[in-house]
């Protein structure tokens, strides 16, 4: 049986954070409106656990705000609220998402005493203009600071980081993307911004002065990204935040605007797919051949096609190949070779 890497989410929706950035609505995004409290965390765990096979690796998970901003003492009632699950070795770990700007050795050294493996810092850009215009209230030196404390302490390292924000560029956001491949993190997670229905962002996006990234300009951008990470061996564990009842294209969606959409990481596959098969047939001297096979493993075959058959059809439409077959060869994994007649 498959070992599978199970996360228990527990969300502290914009509790301790100091700043109210301009696109956040916390409690929107994760879907909870409520507080946590410490009596919640084991019914929560507990409800999880009864689904989770014993051989899983299992993870507890403080989303959703910003963990190392809040009081200590509730910092420390909440880790205490999870310990027991790692003690009995139901869990194996803690793992939560905090600002670069609330980290210091005194909370590095709570967080290892209850058992925390993994810290995930809000970046969202490396670029200080755009932390300003994003109100988020911190500069980029502070992440560089706070990530090289998280690394000498031996915890895993992960990065946050956004497209799409007032005053960002492509160039500045595969920009940001080489600094935080300079830091080495464990993990990256890349988030297109969407404006959510109370923000400041929408209030600027109703009086004309902000424009959203279209799903094109962020399904083009985040292939060029997730390139580049998985070029340096940077895991990317997510693309686009996840859809639920208030983040998604529905009537009761929270959303006023953005690029977003229930399969966005597997339209970014896609799309990187295409782009990594055009270059190839033109460095191949392949556009006129008449019949072309793209080999590849079977879970790659969805994003080689592409939804409706979309990269299959812009391959003929832009070269002169009459016929395009997409075959599985499981040797190949993720990576592809192309044979020609």
């Amino acid at each position: 049986m498959k070992v599978r890497h199970v996360i228990i989410p527990i969300f502290v929706p914009h509790k301790g954070c100091p700043h109210d950035c301009i696109f956040c609505s916390q409690r929107k995004i994760s879907g909870q409106i409520e507080e946590m409290t410490p009596e919640q965390i084991p019914k929560i765990i507990e409800n999880h656990l009864r689904t989770i096979h014993t051989a899983d690796k299992v993870e507890i998970a403080f989303y959703g705000g910003s963990f190392t901003a809040i009081d200590k003492t509730v910092q420390e009632s909440f880790l205490k609220a999870a310990a027991p699950y790692l003690s009995s070795g139901k869990v194996s770990e803690i793992r939560l998402s905090t600002r670069p700007d609330n980290i210091d050795d005194e909370i590095l050294t709570l967080l290892k005493k209850y058992g925390t493996g993994t810290i995930e810092l809000g970046v969202q850009s490396l670029d200080d203009a755009v932390l300003s215009a994003s109100y988020r209230g911190h500069n980029a030196s502070c992440v560089y600071s706070a990530a090289s404390l998280i690394k000498e302490r031996g915890f895993r390292l992960g990065i946050q980081t956004m497209t799409g924000l007032p005053g960002d560029t492509r160039e500045k956001c595969l920009e940001t993307a080489r600094k935080v491949i300079s830091i080495s993190p464990d993990i990256v997670r890349i988030y297109p911004v969407l404006v959510i229905k109370g923000t400041e962002l929408e209030r600027l996006y109703k009086k004309g002065e902000y424009d959203p990234q279209t799903l094109e300009e962020a399904i083009e951008l985040c292939a060029e990204l997730l390139e580049l990470y998985e070029a340096s061996n940077i895991n990317v564990i997510r693309i686009g935040l996840q859809t639920n009842e208030s983040i998604s294209t529905g009537p009761e969606s929270e959303v006023a605007a953005g690029p977003v959409h229930p399969a966005f990481r597997q339209l970014v596959e896609s799309k990187r797919m295409l782009q990594r098969l055009d270059a190839m047939i033109r460095a191949q001297n392949l556009s006129e051949v008449s019949e072309l096979h793209i080999l590849t493993g079977t879970q790659n075959v969805s994003n080689t096609i592409g939804q409706k058959k979309s990269n299959i059809e812009y391959l003929k439409g832009k070269f002169s190949i009459k016929n395009i077959k997409v075959k599985t060869d499981d040797s190949m994994g993720n990576r592809f070779r192309i044979e020609y007649l």
